[in-house]
């Protein structure tokens, strides 16, 4: 009882560093100048992260009622985190559309976005399954994981560091490699419990999803055309359009009738 849940604590407690890691080539080096829209997303994002860690921590101590009080915040976090990732693929898409360029993570931003969103849903959806609910919640870590380990290897690791244009193409191995830890991390959670481990092979699997759709886009020179089009939209009209749309999303799935969820029989009481 008393390594309950170890696991899982190490490896949040390992996306939040990551993450600390990423957020900081925002601060350092001489064009170091990060702006609120990009403070925004640092606060939030930790502060999701933070919440899955408390959250985990009150089951492994066995205090319920703690957890279902702090659960509830979920409905002003889970907004909140995904409309400050829509303001987010505004304001990028927006930098370079007005120069004239195509922004080369307009991809990467918009469905990594929609997956969290969906991650969210269905974990609300499916809440009745408390172990497949447990484990979509945690799997919305990988994602934060994945783009805390893009950003770090483009900034600190030798190799995959962008120190200039003639090192874009570093880019690309950077995103291989995320793929290729995210899809590992993904399997050895299922591993660990396979009845409800699935969430982890979708989050998982959400890398190499992305990297394909990137592919088609730039093959079909459309990579421009959708920087123009996210950036189209100003981000705070943005932001307060992607709260309102998924605090509604959120209810819908919150309304969803037990009747319409079936449980496994063997999923856990305590799950997350």
């Amino acid at each position: 009882m008393k390594n309950r849940y170890a696991f899982e604590i190490g490896y949040l407690m390992l996306v939040v560093a990551l993450s600390l890691a990423g957020f900081s080539s925002l601060f350092s080096g001489e064009r170091a100048a990060p702006n609120t829209l990009q403070l925004l997303h640092i606060i939030t994002s930790l502060a999701w992260l933070m919440l899955l860690l408390i959250q985990l921590v009150a089951i492994r101590q066995r205090r319920f009622d703690r957890h279902r009080a702090i659960g509830m915040s979920v409905f002003f976090a889970a907004p909140v985190l995904v409309a400050s990732m829509v303001l987010l693929c505004a304001h990028s898409a927006a930098k370079d559309a007005v120069l004239g360029r195509a922004d080369v993570m307009v991809v990467q931003n918009v469905m990594v976005t929609l997956e969290l969103s969906l991650l969210i849903l269905l974990a609300f959806a499916l809440r009745q399954n408390r172990a497949i609910h447990g484990s979509l919640m945690l799997s919305t870590a990988l994602l934060f994981m994945g783009i805390a380990l893009f950003f770090t290897l483009i900034s600190y690791v030798p190799g995959y560091r962008i120190e200039g244009p003639e090192t874009f193409y570093r880019f690309a191995k950077a995103a291989q490699a995320t793929a290729f830890a995210g899809g590992m991390v993904g399997g050895v959670f299922f591993l660990r419990d396979w009845r409800a481990g699935w969430p982890w092979l979708l989050a998982g699997s959400f890398f190499p999803v992305n990297g394909f759709v990137q592919m088609i886009v730039a093959r079909n020179d459309g990579t421009k055309a959708l920087t123009s089009l996210v950036a189209s939209i100003d981000p705070w009209p943005a932001f307060g359009m992607g709260l309102l749309l998924f605090s509604a999303l959120l209810w819908m799935a919150w309304k969803v009738k037990p009747g319409a969820v079936i449980a496994l029989e063997n999923s856990r009481p305590d799950a997350l």
